[in-house]
């Protein structure tokens, strides 16, 4: 828990410089505008998955490398891909950042992750960060 937070504290001065750098080039954007993929392209009409941008879709699918063992990654994947199309932005959809990472959606803890959420907790850190600091830092 410890690492997480110092970790967390860290990167929390590095967003800072980050953000303001963003700002400065134009480069914040928001996680609900809607985009399109890399050519221009409409969305995937195929399929009756929930609709997202690319740029959320994106998001999904990165945040599926944080995942503990290839098989969850594996499974984030295919999950990402079953649930998810790229099509207009969902400004429902739960994204949220911290410590530098952003991700979208309901995050499938591991027993280890969720115990560290519940310490994080009991130790002052807000569900939503605790959250998604154990997911990608334990």
């Amino acid at each position: 828990m410890k690492q997480i937070v110092a970790a967390g504290l860290g990167v929390v001065v590095m967003l800072g410089l980050c953000a303001a750098s963003a700002r400065a080039d134009g480069d914040l954007r928001d996680l609900s505008s809607a985009s399109s993929d890399a050519h221009g392209a409409a969305a995937d009409d195929d399929g009756d998955g929930q609709n997202v941008s690319s740029r959320q879709y994106r998001i999904l699918l990165r945040q599926c490398s944080y995942a503990n063992t290839p098989g969850a990654r594996a499974r984030c994947r295919s999950n990402v891909r079953a649930t998810y199309r790229i099509g207009a932005a969902d400004p429902s959809l739960d994204c949220r950042t911290y410590s530098g990472v952003t991700v979208c959606g309901k995050l499938m803890l591991s027993p280890s992750e969720r115990s560290c959420v519940t310490d994080s907790v009991a130790q002052g850190l807000s569900y939503r960060r605790s959250e998604v600091e154990c997911y990608v830092f334990l």
